[in-house]
């Protein structure tokens, strides 16, 4: 069992995000958590590597002095499954919006959506969505959107590594994707549905790797609690 001292030299806990809960979130419950185990006041805790409220999956967080190694593990490559949903758009590229248009897909065959993978193949140039915590000019691009604003995004160059498809029932279209950081799996859905002239959003996300490590490995939120020294009762 880990003891205060083993949290403040540094340990690298991976987790399974639930869904609606924030990154942020996380970070904040196991904070308090080790704090009101051990008695202490403080305790650096970060995650490397932001998951949206609307996925799942693994989120890296590290204590202590191994907070120093976030941007190490934030620079490696990410594996996501997914399903991207054809035949309309949502402002937010996903589910955290209503669908503002809708496309046909009678043109859309299970041929053109396996071809259309190897389009993304490689470094290529993304836009991020305008719902995004991205800044611009000291205010995030969510806020913008938020407000009716437009505002002008920057493409930003990123790798997809591997793009494939693992179940075609179309509407939707299941998925697993290896890119580098800084991918919107969001915008790779929205430019995927554009390729098959129709439209489309992402409809379920899970983060399943992070460089070496595994969300097979990772545990829920519960279980961290359990292997703490003192059991805490939470409402």
């Amino acid at each position: 069992m880990l003891t205060e001292q083993d949290y403040k030299d540094g340990q690298i806990l991976l987790i399974d995000k639930p869904l609606q809960w924030t990154s942020f979130q996380v970070v904040n419950k196991l904070r308090w958590l080790i704090r009101k185990t051990f008695g202490i006041k403080k305790i650096k805790v970060g995650h490397a590597g932001t998951l949206d409220p609307l996925a799942s999956g693994l989120l890296v967080i590290c204590t202590g002095k191994f907070t120093k190694r976030i941007q190490e593990f934030q620079g490696q490559a990410k594996e996501y499954t997914g399903t991207i949903t054809l035949g309309a758009t949502t402002p937010s590229y996903d589910l955290e919006t209503e669908i503002d248009q809708t496309f046909p897909i009678d043109h859309v065959s299970e041929k053109k959506v396996m071809d259309a993978t190897s389009h993304f193949i490689g470094e290529i140039q993304q836009f991020p969505p305008v719902f995004s915590a991205l800044k611009k000019d000291g205010k995030r691009l969510y806020e913008y959107a938020r407000e009716g604003e437009d505002v002008e995004v920057t493409p930003r160059k990123i790798t997809i590594d591997e793009f494939e498809i693992t179940k075609i029932a179309l509407p939707e279209i299941d998925f697993r994707v290896v890119c580098s950081k800084g991918t919107y799996i969001r915008s790779l859905a929205h430019d995927f549905g554009k390729h098959l002239q129709s439209g489309a959003h992402l409809t379920a996300l899970r983060r399943t790797k992070i460089g070496e490590f595994s969300v097979e490995e990772a545990m829920t939120i519960e279980a961290f609690k359990t292997q703490l020294p003192v059991k805490i009762e939470t409402n």
